[in-house]
């Protein structure tokens, strides 16, 4: 199916699921129209199908999410109600994160035995700088397909936020060097790829299955573990409930870190670049 191209002179109004996605679509396309459906302190799992993001969808002629179903309640209820034909297809006007890279921990076999996981791989990969990287630039096709008219500009855009991407991630390899290493207990897998990539293990989930709160049976549990794998940190994304993690903190003695799952998820958080500036600012702070 062909790509509809924007009317000369239009404003690309996009539709983001998350704010990581709204915030790189500011950084490639600065004079589109973005619009983001959820924000860092919400789970974007639950999210509810409100009339007010039905409309959004409606405008769009572009919408960019994570994928790898981590919208699958709420964003094919958007797409039917919406009855926007221009974003209905990844040929079109669809654009997800997940098929743009090889993602983490996918699975053969998924069941509900298994609690909220995902076959298609872990979704929240914009904590992978690299692979954040890779989808930059296929989103950058993305947008010179629907609005050839500025595709010279969203080249320059996406050299110019590579070039400052690349300088970033070696400054914070070199600042994250002190976390290499270290042990931390988590809650669901949320920073999978910031873990992978900094040398971080997740030696305990506050949850007994991904998906379900933490119980009062598991987390007695995870004293054991606390005492045997000796981690440095409970870390939390800033939309989970700390209940679970204070209570093992009075018993453990471990600091408690509130990481922004993404951009807004705090004061410091204001776009890709400062995301990560307090991410790892907040883990090396914890370590000391």
């Amino acid at each position: 199916m062909a790509l509809a191209a924007m009317p000369a002179a239009a404003q690309l109004n996009v539709f983001s699921c998350e704010p990581e996605y709204a915030a790189l679509v500011k950084e490639l396309a600065p004079n589109a129209k973005v619009f983001s459906a959820t924000t860092a302190y919400q789970d974007p799992h639950m999210i509810q199908a409100r009339p007010s993001l039905i409309a959004k969808m409606r405008q769009a002629d572009l919408v960019v999410c994570a994928g790898a179903d981590l919208e699958i309640g709420w964003l094919p209820m958007l797409m039917m109600k919406s009855a926007n034909a221009k974003v209905r297809s990844t040929e079109q006007g669809l654009f997800y994160a997940a098929m743009q890279v090889e993602t983490l921990d996918k699975l053969d076999k998924v069941d509900a035995s298994m609690g909220d996981v995902h076959a298609l791989g872990n979704p929240h990969l914009h904590f992978d700088p690299q692979r954040l990287l890779q989808v930059a630039q296929a989103l950058t096709v993305k947008l010179s397909q629907l609005d050839p008219e500025q595709q010279a500009n969203y080249q320059a855009a996406f050299m110019d936020f590579s070039q400052r991407w690349q300088q970033a991630i070696d400054r914070w390899l070199t600042q994250a060097k002190p976390l290499q290493g270290r042990k931390v207990v988590g809650y669901h897998s949320s920073f999978r790829y910031l873990y992978n990539w900094l040398g971080i293990e997740q030696v305990a989930d506050l949850e007994p299955k991904p998906g379900l709160p933490p119980s009062s049976s598991h987390l007695a549990t995870l004293l054991a573990v606390v005492e045997q794998q000796a981690p440095t940190a409970i870390v939390l994304a800033s939309y989970q409930d700390n209940r679970g993690a204070n209570w093992l903190a009075e018993r453990t003695g471990l600091p408690v870190v509130v990481l922004p799952m993404s951009v807004g998820g705090n004061e410091q958080s204001q776009d890709l670049f400062s995301l990560y500036d307090s991410v790892i600012a907040l883990l090396l702070d914890s370590q000391s």
